[in-house]
């Protein structure tokens, strides 16, 4: 995992905000899927290869928008902010979610920074009663090499910042 985080200033440019209700994002589950695609295309059309970048960073945001999707929480907002610097692609992605959610988010991000992302991994992805939401956010970390963390926002919401160096993947 690669640990250096691109900070949001001058050098980082942002290229798409998208905002939808809560309630109107989580009646249906094909939305997660709509979004990552359409937005994947919006922010890849200048890379190297935009075909396979626009893959990949659907693949990816579709993971996170069915994270989002899992809360099951129906009020607040959904908000999506995607910001480049050079060849990482940041996605900031807002959503309501419960203080014990947040918690078990915490502990798998705090496991993969001591190295145990992929032990993990196997685990959650192997075990039936696992959450969805952990084997999605390990799945980030082990198969896109993302730099994963938690930012501080108000009770009952999350925001996740994912950056990913998707030009970088050789599969």
């Amino acid at each position: 995992m690669d640990t250096t985080e691109m900070q949001t200033d001058n050098a980082s440019q942002p290229l798409l905000e998208l905002e939808m209700d809560m309630a109107s994002f989580a009646a249906d589950w094909r939305h997660c899927d709509q979004c990552a695609a359409y937005v994947a295309r919006m922010v890849s059309h200048d890379r190297h290869d935009p075909t396979r970048h626009a893959n990949l960073l659907s693949s990816a945001l579709n993971e996170l928008f069915e994270m989002s999707f899992h809360t099951r929480e129906c009020r607040g907002a959904l908000t999506c902010r995607f910001y480049r610097n050079g060849s990482i692609e940041r996605i900031e992605l807002t959503f309501p979610c419960s203080d014990e959610q947040r918690g078990s988010y915490e502990t798998i991000i705090e496991r993969a920074r001591v190295g145990q992302a992929l032990a993990h991994y196997l685990d959650v992805i192997t075990d039936d009663a696992a959450r969805a939401e952990h084997a999605i956010l390990l799945g980030l970390l082990v198969n896109y090499d993302a730099s994963v963390r938690l930012q501080k926002q108000d009770r009952g919401m999350l925001t996740l910042v994912v950056d990913l160096a998707l030009e970088r993947l050789l599969n």
